[in-house]
């Protein structure tokens, strides 16, 4: 069970593409990463397509339960480009143009000449937004109360990201230690059982690797907010399996 003290978060990854296997989704494990590194426990992730009333659905689901979505995709210039609209839906907003963005935009493309020029199709916003700030390219994210609207393109969305980081309510940090074990994962289930049992707010992963002949084998990951319990967790492990571990590390 997750302390109450540490902030919670859910990522919608917005996109047709993604669902068809036509584009790999390289931003789940980016975040997931970094959102621990801040103390923010990411608990769920869903990929959707291009719909608005399933984004609608999802935003109105996961803004009760966490304390921050990301939504990724979705934000272009194109007709499928829909995550502004249904987020202003979904909070029962108005869209509006940005006029700091919409100048922004005719600076870098002077040859843009009538409002309807899709490319100032990503100065819309819903009504009150606040903007993300984008370090690679014009068209900023936007924040609505707890919801996080970023770029689907890795980069992009990673520098929406770094520039939002310093506003994130910050919690405590899991405590890692990280074994790797030449064993069949099969030869240690019951002994995990047992640890895991003694050791309820402990988190144990296991996670067997069949890569290469000299790789096989099993990494176990315990993970905590008491350095001591993990300790402890762990070293009963390693007298258990003392002469199969091969490295362990510390995080």
């Amino acid at each position: 069970m997750l302390p109450k003290t540490v902030p919670t978060a859910a990522l919608l990854i917005i996109g047709n593409e993604i669902l068809s296997g036509q584009t790999q989704d390289q931003n789940a494990h980016f975040l997931a990463q970094r959102l621990a590194v801040q103390g923010i426990s990411l608990r769920e992730y869903r990929t959707i397509p291009d719909d608005e009333e399933a984004i609608i659905e999802a935003l109105n689901a996961l803004r009760q339960k966490y304390t921050y979505v990301f939504t990724t995709g979705g934000i272009g210039p194109t007709h499928d480009d829909i995550t502004v609209r249904a987020v202003a839906r979904a909070f029962n907003r108005k869209i509006e143009r940005n006029p700091k963005v919409e100048a922004a935009f005719i600076s870098v493309y002077p040859d843009i000449n009538s409002k309807d020029d899709p490319r100032l199709r990503m100065a819309d916003m819903p009504e009150g937004a606040a903007l993300i700030a984008n370090s690679i390219s014009t068209a900023p994210g936007f924040q609505v109360e707890n919801v996080f609207v970023l770029a689907g393109v890795p980069d992009i969305m990673q520098g929406m990201f770094n520039n939002l980081v310093p506003q994130l309510q910050k919690g405590p940090l899991l405590f890692t230690r990280i074994v790797f074990c030449k064993i069949f994962e099969s030869r240690i289930a019951i002994k995990l059982e047992s640890i895991q049992n003694a050791y309820p707010d402990v988190e144990i992963g296991s996670y067997p690797s069949w890569k290469q002949e000299e790789e096989q084998g099993v990494k176990l990951v315990f993970k905590g907010f008491n350095a001591g319990e993990v300790e402890k967790a762990f070293e009963e492990l390693i007298k258990y399996a003392h002469e199969s571990a091969i490295s362990t590390r510390t995080l």
